[in-house]
């Protein structure tokens, strides 16, 4: 078995996660200390995630101590279950390597996937209701409609070219091409 415990501060101690991890008989623990779980790229972590091998078992302290978010802690405990390697948290009692674990882990997994589809709906939801009150959604456009109407006259004259144009209005080419397709003003 190996152990993983991270504290998110300097001031913050390891102990009772160390206590915790050996006496569930973790051979080697891999520490991150003074590391938001919000970070990917924890150096402990990563040394940890490098150490399994089929057949091992990491043990946590807590689920927060793992993963970022609940959708990042369920892709990590799919990812061990598709290298032949268990999970274990000792605070929820979850562990992989039982059917009763199994299921818990289930269970989570699939109110990851129903949450992400609620936000989903709500984003689309909230999308269509600004559309429908009459709100740009996206970007916002640089160009103002007169800038776009001057910069096709320019054009049509054959005085400018889009580069040089769209130099002198202090946006990229492929704006000014994008802003002339998009606004239909002779």
């Amino acid at each position: 078995m190996i152990g993983y415990a991270r504290v998110s501060t300097e001031e913050q101690h390891l102990d009772a996660q160390l206590d915790a991890l050996e006496r569930c008989g973790c051979e080697i623990v891999f520490k991150d200390l003074g590391v938001s779980g919000r970070t990917a790229a924890r150096k402990g972590l990563g040394q940890a995630l490098c150490s399994l091998e089929r057949g091992d078992t990491l043990v946590v302290w807590r689920l927060d101590r793992l993963g970022r978010s609940l959708v990042h802690l369920i892709g990590l405990i799919e990812t061990f279950s598709q290298e032949g390697v268990e999970f274990r948290s000792l605070t929820e009692a979850i562990d992989t390597n039982s059917a009763g674990g199994k299921l818990i882990f289930h269970i989570m997994a699939a109110m990851a996937e129903f949450e992400r589809q609620l936000i989903s709906e709500r984003t689309r939801a909230g999308m269509d209701a600004a559309r429908a009150r009459g709100k740009h959604i996206g970007r916002p456009t640089i160009l103002t409609a007169a800038q776009v109407k001057s910069a096709r006259r320019s054009l049509a004259s054959g005085r400018t070219s889009v580069k040089k144009l769209a130099r002198a209005l202090g946006v990229h080419p492929d704006t000014l091409s994008r802003s002339l397709r998009k606004v239909n003003t002779p």
